[in-house]
């Protein structure tokens, strides 16, 4: 017979490992739950496997490595960047120094009159008339004394250039219905001349209006008189002089029939003033003297005609925006910026992974110790 002391300890025995043979998944969970945060360093147990533990390993490694990839191209991204804002600047400030010529053409159905100024010497005007539709009528007699239906103006001023020099002019008013193809027909008679070849000059400015707004008035000219030169307001003179220095000078020949085509060039300059040029076309005929009589005199026959209705307007347009330019750059620093905190964030995230990493591996070596 046992002792009751003795039969009591061991039926308390026989309920522990009964009691234990049940429930064997609870103490081993109580005892991974005193270990849990060496559980990912210390060695499993064969009953768990090793696949666990090598997963979470490959996992953080290849955290870690993304991270290094992605900061890597945001660093080659803000340098991208760092590039843009310097190669902005520089074009910038390349179009401020180098304008672009802008061309625009305007369409037109009058001209303003331009003015043409010839200097003809001891030649003498004949005839001139305004045609249309490029119809210009054959000559009844021609190296004789005709009709003069233009508006004409005679000056007389100093040369510009050596201001000694005085000059004669006849200013005669150019066409201006472009629509009707309207065009001047002129013609010069010089008896004698005393050199190899005879040429007159003349010039275009872009208004005959204003040449004749200038104060004082000067009759219609008629050739039929003595061609005596007439002293001309300071004003008109002035401005002849301020044309002959401005604009460009030409000459046709005698012997010939001379077709003249204008287009007018406007620019426009940098301080807001617009100066008014003529580019022209010309194109020479011969001339067939049917003259019964042979005759040493030479006769001169010139068209002015506008060539199309289009005037050129040119001027000098900087291509460089700099709202554009500081929207650019505004896109640019924000990217900058963005790309710094990721960076930070990043690098920030990559230390707190270490050290935790670090952390669990200190208290997985304690635990083993």
């Amino acid at each position: 017979m046992l002792r009751p002391e003795v039969a009591g300890s061991y039926q308390e025995l026989s309920e522990d490992v009964e009691r234990i043979s049940e429930n064997p998944a609870e103490e081993r969970g109580g005892e991974m739950g005193v270990h849990e945060d060496a559980s990912s360093v210390i060695l499993p147990d064969s009953e768990l496997g090793t696949s666990a533990p090598s997963l979470r390993f490959s996992k953080t490694c290849l955290k870690n490595v993304f991270s290094v990839i992605l900061l890597f191209i945001y660093l080659l991204l803000m340098a991208v960047a760092v590039f843009l804002v310097y190669q902005t600047i520089s074009d910038f400030r390349e179009k401020l120094k180098h304008p672009v010529m802008s061309v625009s053409y305007k369409e037109v159905s009058l001209y303003d009159a331009p003015g043409i100024a010839f200097y003809p010497g001891k030649a003498r005007l004949l005839s001139c008339k305004h045609h249309y539709y490029d119809h210009i009528p054959p000559l009844i007699n021609p190296g004789q004394q005709g009709k003069i239906e233009c508006t004409t103006r005679r000056i007389n001023y100093t040369d510009p250039f050596t201001n000694q020099t005085m000059k004669y002019a006849l200013v005669v008013q150019g066409p201006r219905d472009v629509k009707k193809k309207e065009l001047v027909f002129l013609q010069f008679h010089l008896n004698e001349t005393d050199q190899d070849f005879s040429a007159i000059d003349y010039l275009l400015f872009s208004s005959f209006q204003e040449f004749i707004n200038r104060s004082g008035i000067n009759p219609v000219l008629n050739f039929l008189e003595s061609p005596t030169l007439i002293p001309c307001c300071p004003e008109k003179a002035e401005f002849m002089k301020d044309c002959e220095s401005s604009y460009s000078s030409w000459k046709f020949s005698g012997g010939f029939r001379t077709w003249v085509k204008m287009s007018l060039v406007k620019t426009k300059e940098e301080d807001g003033s617009e100066t008014v040029e003529f580019k022209q076309e010309t194109s020479v005929v011969n001339y067939i003297d049917q003259r019964t009589k042979p005759r040493s005199d030479q006769l001169f026959f010139v068209v002015f005609e506008w060539k199309d209705p289009f005037i050129q307007t040119v001027q000098d347009i900087i291509t460089a925006n700099p709202w554009n330019m500081i929207a650019l750059l505004c896109g640019i620093f924000l990217a900058l910026f963005k790309a710094a905190d990721f960076a930070k964030l990043s690098v920030k995230w990559m230390i707190k992974i270490r050290k935790r990493h670090l952390k669990r591996r200190s208290q997985a070596m304690n635990h083993i110790s």
